[in-house]
């Protein structure tokens, strides 16, 4: 018999969050084991519990967005399921940068909310199919325009800092101690920057830091 999926859900709606709880708890094959209402209870809870899942709102003191790469930098295996009435693109869009695994829409009923927590904690990613259409067609209309888009617009505050110390010369190690992380956390990071870079190496992520910013100088200039 599997063992049962731990579940934290943090909602500053009460309600809300009991009516989850039980739904989950009444399907069976999950364990709640905290729940919380803010950016610092998601955090706590993460340390204190490190549930296989976490649920989130978007909209809660502190802000959801912000708490999921104050996690990530704890816990950078974390897996984060966005639970939210926000249809913005730009959420959404941020919500996946920042490494949620799931973005979903709080009229979801309950047994399709169990089947995508355990397709998340089986290393699966979800988000809703209205938003995933909606995203697909904000892209094709972006790329039919002609603009190109910059890539480093895709990285997080916190990567954006790595790379900038990476491109400064400095290792994994002596980033870590600069920014206070732990160093696999660091190279988690600089996965990410990697892939979102669509570059193989620091090398080849540093040049396109530089190259960008000599593009930015050069419009300056012009101006």
């Amino acid at each position: 018999m599997m063992p049962p999926i731990r579940i934290a859900v943090i909602d500053d709606h009460p309600l809300f969050r009991e009516g989850v709880t039980r739904s989950l708890s009444e399907i069976g094959g999950f364990d709640i084991v905290a729940e919380g209402s803010s950016m610092e209870d998601a955090i706590r809870i993460a340390q204190l519990h490190a549930p296989d899942v976490m649920l989130m709102d978007i909209s809660m003191p502190g802000g959801g967005l912000e708490a999921i790469g104050a996690i990530r930098d704890i816990r950078p295996e974390q897996r984060i399921v966005m639970l939210t009435v926000s249809e913005s693109g730009d959420d959404i869009t941020r919500a996946l940068n920042s490494g949620a695994r799931g973005y979903v829409l709080k009229g979801v009923g309950s047994q399709a909310l169990a089947e995508i927590l355990r397709s998340v904690a089986a290393g699966e990613s979800y988000v809703s199919p209205t938003l995933s259409a909606r995203l697909l067609k904000d892209l094709a209309s972006f790329s039919n325009g002609g603009t190109k888009a910059d890539p480093l617009s895709t990285l997080t505050a916190r990567e954006q800092e790595v790379l900038e110390l990476v491109a400064s010369g400095l290792s994994n190690k002596r980033v870590a101690l600069k920014l206070d992380l732990h160093e696999k956390t660091v190279k988690h990071h600089m996965s990410r920057i990697l892939a979102k870079l669509n570059v193989s190496n620091r090398t080849e992520a540093a040049m396109t830091l530089r190259d960008a910013a000599d593009q930015r100088q050069q419009q300056f200039t012009r101006v």
